[in-house]
């Protein structure tokens, strides 16, 4: 899976657009990726990504960072032996880029 483009509302993944967030997991995308509290992620909004044990999420919080991590989650993740990394969605292409694996998954929040 190889991020080609991101601009505010849209992603292009392996030269296929989407408009909605997403979850870019090693061998598919998942679109109209909805959080219980929109623009802040919890647990039970990563239930599927953390059932596949990865070593790395990443999680990019919107075009201006509006999305936030709470601490209660942030730790969750690391108690997991996950490592997170938490940047705004336009940095998060060249760092998928480079470490994408069968081991990373990458949550991303489009607009905002």
């Amino acid at each position: 899976m190889k991020i080609e483009q991101y601009q505010f509302g849209e992603i292009v993944v392996n030269s296929k657009t989407y408009t909605s967030d997403v979850i870019i997991y090693p061998d598919r995308v998942e679109s109209n990726w909805w959080r219980k509290e929109g623009h802040s992620l919890c647990i039970d909004d990563l239930k599927d990504v953390l059932s596949r044990k990865p070593e790395t999420i990443i999680v990019g919080t919107g075009y201006s960072g509006c999305m936030k991590i709470p601490e209660e989650t942030k730790k969750y993740i690391e108690s997991q032996n996950i490592k997170l990394i938490i940047k705004r969605t336009s940095e998060i292409i060249e760092i998928w880029n480079k470490l994408n694996t069968k081991n990373v998954i990458a949550c991303l929040h489009l607009t905002c």
